[in-house]
């Protein structure tokens, strides 16, 4: 449908005969304590700075008609509007700017679904409820065993073979069995699905003839993104659409996995000053965004403009989004985008009491839902990691730096003849972070792990290229990275050298190992199980294609990999199933025990020593009993190591059940796989292979 202009026939409603409400923001069928008037519904738009509002929309007829909405109260234009019935375009009109067809409608922020039509007009459909959700409950999995996996839903279905052609890309294809077994296979419980809301791409972005694959562009809080459906679910218009998306959420529900969605409420769509309009900034520009004293955009996510949080109608909006997703789609949680950014006063510092996190503690809606936060952004004191307050798990960077270094970067130092860091920093990410959460409370549960994200190289990346090579981004290879903690091994890029290759995969498998096998909450990124490739692209976001989806065609480097995640994340899943729900507490050193090479206690100076690059970890529970041992062995050369012995744990006061044999589990070295399965009794010497990650099972 084009844009309304003078040519187009108008008919005016005279909404003025109804009564209506200022509440609820948006379109609706019904609002409280109004009586019914046939075919009518209540509209209200939040714009305090307009004289006056129309709402223009197609009518039953087809016909493009407008409606003012002559009520105005505490900042809100509202009006009862006969015949905007369901399916229904519509949009915003400021009275008091231009004739029709000489300015720009205004998108609903409250839409429940969107389109764009030929002529890049961006439309809000009033789309009916309800959904049959049977007998669907929320997994509610405990922070303790939650594994996150983070997805695209395009990208992970769109080339897999084994799923029906017209599923594949879709929401219906994410819940596809196909899927839901593979997710299962590696012991996810929690997938995290990148922006769903409706987003648009940059002017900058379509010049160059390219798309915003991300997602992170975001025109609708309140809708789905129809693309991301099956071509029959968009036919048949956007109530089968979010029917689809709510049908995808059952069904991973009923396989025990939640459904956490990434939110990007640190920013809108909205172009700058000298572009058009397209929603909140022709509604209420001052209020929805930060301005700096000369009333420009005070940008603190490089996105252009940054939404004020210390505004009501912008923490009202968030909310009112927040609670639709988990009362009427059912999704289990969120992971809020540049999450400092929401956490800023009027000063612009960041504060932990902010009133956003303050509503969401106190929102009874939010009771039980996951709430994940990327803790920064791109201003001043925008590095904000462990200091979100309690009911936040945070995205750890540290974690993710430190594992980096000790497996990449340290590497490349050592087989260039130089030192690498000691073990320190590892076992202090290993053991959960705590001097990073606990000044705010948390304890290791606060901490989401992870060693890639969809920001970043991939795993297979990080073992093959030492420099990004983003060129088919359209920027020169100046976006993106620079300082990525990789190590191509000696080779940059693919190679047919088998070594390098088996180096790579041993040491991405080393790192895999850490993140399932240190305490907090591990996310794995979707493809670094199969070993996926961008071709050294650190920043894909606008690359929808072969590059970014999932490649299921695997090698047997790749199947290698996916077996090694697989007995990974199995062994965390029995460690953990024999622990309280609590575990592991805030303090979690007394379950910890760290030996050295000689099975000793590591003895303190050892710690700072950079030559130290293999500790023996052994993870007990709060019954006293140890469950199991790992060994991490960060040196080039192979180590005869001597288990942990009695004597050597006679000064660990909560150790009541010493182990008197440790049977070997896993290697991510292949000389050790021959040897799964050994006993060896305590104190007795075992040969580790160099830059290995084993473990062992502990035994009375």
């Amino acid at each position: 449908m084009a844009q309304p202009t003078e040519e187009i026939p108008l008919r005016l409603r005279h909404a003025e005969a109804h009564f209506s409400r200022a509440f609820p923001l948006g379109v609706a069928d019904a609002a409280p304590g109004l009586s019914h008037v046939p075919d009518a519904v209540n509209v209200a738009v939040y714009a305090p700075g307009l004289e006056a509002v129309d709402v223009w929309y197609s009518d039953p007829a087809g016909l493009m008609v407008s409606a003012p909405l002559f009520d105005f109260s505490d900042g809100v234009h509202h009006g009862r509007v006969e015949g905007l019935r369901h399916g229904a375009r519509y949009a915003f009109w400021d009275r008091g700017a231009d004739l029709p067809g000489h300015g720009q409608l205004l998108v609903d922020p409250y839409a429940r679904a969107l389109e764009t039509d030929d002529d890049g007009v961006h439309w809000g459909i009033h789309v009916a409820t309800g959904f049959d959700w049977g007998n669907d409950a929320r997994p509610h999995v405990p922070w303790r065993d939650t594994v996150v996996y983070e997805a695209h839903v395009k990208g992970q279905t769109k080339l897999h073979p084994d799923i029906p052609e017209e599923l594949r890309g879709t929401y219906a294809g994410f819940a596809h069995p196909v899927m839901i077994e593979h997710l299962q296979s590696l012991g996810v419980t929690t997938v995290e699905l990148l922006p769903i809301h409706f987003h648009v791409d940059e002017p900058h972005l379509q010049e160059l003839g390219l798309p915003n694959y991300w997602g992170y562009n975001t025109l609708g809080f309140f809708a789905p993104h129809g693309e991301y459906a099956t071509a029959a679910a968009r036919a048949a218009g956007p109530k089968a659409v979010q029917d689809e998306f709510k049908g995808m959420v059952k069904l991973l529900h009923a396989a025990g996995i939640e459904v956490v969605l990434d939110v990007v409420f640190n920013h809108t769509a909205e172009g700058g000053k000298d572009q058009r309009a397209l929603s909140w900034r022709g509604l209420a520009d001052r209020q929805y965004y930060r301005h700096d004293a000369d009333g420009n955009y005070f940008d603190t996510t490089g996105c252009g403009n940054t939404l004020n949080f210390n505004e009501p109608a912008v923490v009202r909006m968030a909310m009112d989004s927040l609670r639709l997703w988990v009362e009427e789609y059912h999704v289990d949680g969120f992971r809020f985008d540049l999450a400092v950014s929401l956490g800023r006063d009027g000063n612009n510092h960041f504060t932990p009491q902010h009133p956003f996190f303050v509503a969401l503690g106190a929102d009874k809606a939010m009771t039980g839902v996951k709430l994940i936060s990327e803790p920064w952004d791109v201003s001043m004191g925008g590095w904000q990691t462990g200091r979100f307050p309690r009911g936040f798990a945070d995205w750890n960077d540290r974690y993710r730096d430190t594992v980096r270094d000790f497996w990449f970067a340290d590497r490349a130092s050592l087989e260039a003849g130089h030192q690498g860091g000691s073990v320190a920093r590892l076992a202090g990410v290993l053991a959960g972070s705590r001097e990073l959460f606990a000044p705010s409370g948390r304890g290791p549960l606060a901490s989401v792990n992870f060693v890639t994200a969809h920001d970043g190289f991939t795993l297979r990346d990080l073992v093959s290229y030492d420099r990004k090579h983003n060129e088919d981004n359209g920027e020169e290879n100046r976006d993106g990275h620079n300082h990525n903690r990789s190590y191509n091994h000696g080779v940059e890029g693919a190679t047919g050298d088998g070594a390098v290759s088996a180096a790579r995969l041993q040491t991405a498998s080393n790192a895999m190992a850490t993140l399932l096998l240190s305490l907090g909450v591990p996310m794995i990124t979707a493809g670094d199980e199969i070993g996926k490739t961008q071709e050294g692209n650190n920043n894909a976001y606008c690359q929808d294609n072969e590059m970014t989806w999932l490649d299921w065609t695997l090698t047997e480097e790749q199947r290698a990999m996916f077996a090694t995640t697989r007995a990974l994340s199995r062994i965390r899943r029995e460690f953990m199933a024999g622990q309280p729900y609590n575990y592991p507490a805030r303090d979690n050193s007394a379950y910890m025990l760290w030996f050295d090479e000689h099975g000793r206690p590591m003895p303190q100076d050892a710690w700072s020593n950079p030559g130290t690059r293999l500790v023996q970890l052994l993870m007990g529970s709060p019954a006293g009993q140890i469950d199991g041992l790992i060994v991490f062995n960060g040196s080039l050369e192979h180590r005869t190591i001597l288990m942990p012995e009695e004597a050597s744990l006679k000064d660990f006061e909560t150790v009541e059940h010493v182990p008197s044999t440790f049977d070997l589990r896993f290697s991510t070295a292949p000389e050790a796989r021959s040897r799964r399965g050994t006993t060896l009794r305590a104190g007795e010497r075992e040969r580790i292979e160099g830059y290995s990650v084993t473990v062992y099972r502990a035994t009375p």
